[in-house]
């Protein structure tokens, strides 16, 4: 059964040359040039992807990956953006986008792109689910690998999956300098091709989502490395130590 891919894309040109490879390779495509008419559509009918151009008439890119999300859809969406638009690139991810292809970009990485994509999703979705897990806590952190579910001062923080994957990776190894590279491997796999722009952006978002919490956990950057996570500190007990 042909992957569905849903292409909100509204330059002519580009959106055929999407089309054309992709049904080569044995994608079932459906193309959209409309914002507002691509949400509707990726939100009636079921895809394995959807590409998503940034600049779109009625609707642009970004809130339409917002209003996605917002409805607890977890289609894997990769953006299209310009050459050099970092600022695109962080605000996409920051949104819930999976990855990016820069404009211009070869038929090549498109594809490999889209099968990595693809390949992560599936994978994710074999994994076996665990039973009488135990949760994760951590001063006022709450963790339930389970669920997918954080709880922080009795509060639960809405976390992307990636995010919570980050979050998971880096409390069970409290003090150790986990390097980019690692994150990138374990959370993204050995096959993604985004750079590591894509970590330093998840664990930013993640650091103001926990830093509510008076007693939750930092992850402290090591320049040129990584990332540490440090497990908040013990309250020192005003009571003698037994001799």
């Amino acid at each position: 059964m042909s992957h569905k891919v849903l292409v909100i894309e509204d330059e002519p040109t580009l959106a055929r040359l999407l089309s054309y490879n992709l049904s080569q390779e044995g994608y079932e495509t459906t193309v959209i040039d409309h914002g507002g008419e691509g949400l509707q559509s990726a939100l009636q009918h079921p895809f394995d992807l959807i590409i998503l151009d940034i600049m779109l008439p009625g609707m642009n890119g970004f809130e339409v990956l917002n209003r996605l999300r917002q409805s607890g859809n977890r289609t894997p969406v990769i953006i299209l953006t310009a050459r050099n638009a970092e600022e695109e690139v962080v605000q996409g991810l920051k949104h819930g986008a999976d990855d990016y292809i820069t404009k211009p970009f070869g038929v090549a990485e498109l594809l490999a792109r889209v099968s990595a994509v693809l390949r992560r999703t599936q994978q994710e979705d074999m994994k076996p689910v665990e039973t009488n897990e135990k949760v994760i806590t951590a001063g006022e952190l709450s963790i339930y690998p389970e669920k997918y579910e954080v709880i922080l001062a009795g509060e639960l923080v809405p976390l992307r999956p990636k995010e919570f994957e980050v979050l998971l990776y880096l409390v069970q190894r409290p003090g150790m300098v986990i390097t980019r590279d690692d994150l990138m491997n374990v959370v993204w796999g050995f096959d993604y091709i985004g750079g590591q722009r894509t970590v330093d952006v998840h664990v930013s978002s993640l650091r103001k989502k926990l830093e509510l919490g008076q007693e939750s956990v930092q992850i402290e950057s090591i320049r040129g490395v990584g990332y540490k996570l440090i497990m908040p500190r013990k309250p020192v007990s005003g009571q003698p130590m037994g001799k």
